[in-house]
């Protein structure tokens, strides 16, 4: 089988990842990398064998000469409707980055340009794929906690709390207006939707902790589910976790059921207790590798595997919009300080 051609967009912190989990999948090549500031692909092409960058100016041309089978959007949201709009309009398949776009309109008009082009859509929601919350899938699939009653989440990056926050890996934070939730919240918000079905109520108080940011960056949000249980999420950047690398698991997680429980540490250790019994180890595999237990991999290569089988993605733009209404729904919440129904 030939490979798949792959024109990536951005040289920001996260694209290294994206980059590194293309060149580990046999199936895909990456022919072409843009920039708006080309002159950042140089270690990029260096580093992963790119034979060509250019100026995001530069993309249609790219496109026509290189005839890629998808570009890979790893850039800031407010760009990503014109690209996917540009890219479509060329027939060619996309995966985008989340945040999908700035505001929630502005999200579907993404989602409804593939459509109307007939291209389809993957965004790159990687947080489910962490190995941890695919264990813990596997395991509430096969009952070992019976009916799930509620998931707890508690999340401290410590990374949000210094004068010089954020600078040194992803500047831009420090100027959202939004920013847990629109930025951080939203991976956790579609977890919860994987792990526990459909959402349709949610409660959320947010906080801005320091004062050299714009927006929010800690708060707590309970989430309802369709099913009856339900979810919270306790979350700061600014406060510290009692861990080296708080950017593994990011946080810890609870899973509550008719019959038993399902604990997450902050090392990647899960641990199943049934009701009176002893807690045990949950055998599964994940590692440091890249970002999170390696969920870009693991994402692309889902990416890739629906694009040549013809299945559908977990997260198309479609059933993105989903958790996108969450996010809008937790700051409509915050505001009136009342339970917001969906």
């Amino acid at each position: 089988m030939s490979q798949l051609k792959v024109v990536c967009i951005g040289a920001g912190y996260f694209a290294r990842f994206q980059y590194n989990a293309w060149t580990r999948i046999p199936e895909t090549e990456i022919v072409a990398a843009l920039n708006r500031s080309p002159e950042k692909l140089s270690a990029f092409a260096e580093d992963y064998g790119i034979p060509r960058t250019a100026a995001l100016t530069d993309l249609e041309q790219v496109l026509d000469e290189e005839k890629p089978d998808f570009v890979d959007i790893i850039t800031p949201p407010e760009t990503h409707l014109d690209l996917v709009n540009r890219i479509a309009a060329r027939g060619i398949h996309v995966i985008c980055q989340k945040p999908v776009a700035p505001t929630e309109e502005e999200s579907r008009a993404v989602v409804a340009v593939a459509a109307r082009h007939g291209v389809r859509l993957m965004i790159h929601e990687n947080w489910r794929w962490q190995p941890w919350y695919r264990e813990m899938k596997r395991q509430l699939d096969a009952g070992a906690i019976g009916d799930l009653y509620s998931i707890a989440v508690r999340m401290r990056m410590g990374d949000g709390w210094p004068e010089d926050a954020y600078l040194a890996r992803q500047p831009f934070f420090r100027d959202y207006p939004r920013l847990l939730v629109y930025e951080t919240g939203v991976h956790f918000l579609d977890t919860f939707r994987f792990l526990g079905g459909e959402i349709t109520s949610i409660y959320a108080r947010l906080q801005q902790r320091n004062p050299v940011i714009k927006g929010e960056d800690a708060g707590q949000i309970v989430c309802g589910f369709a099913s009856g249980a339900t979810a919270m999420l306790d979350a700061s950047r600014y406060n510290e976790a009692d861990t080296a690398d708080a950017r593994y698991t990011f946080g810890t997680v609870r899973l509550d059921g008719s019959k038993g429980h399902i604990e997450l540490d902050l090392e990647g250790g899960l641990t199943l207790k049934p009701l009176g019994e002893e807690p045990r180890p949950i055998n599964y595999f994940h590692e440091r590798r890249d970002f999170a237990g390696d969920c870009v991999h693991a994402i692309q290569r889902h990416f890739v595997d629906c694009l040549q089988s013809g299945a559908e993605f977990e997260s198309t733009g479609q059933d993105y919009l989903k958790t996108v209404a969450l996010v809008e729904a937790a700051y409509r919440s915050a505001r009136t300080n009342q339970v917001e129904e969906l």
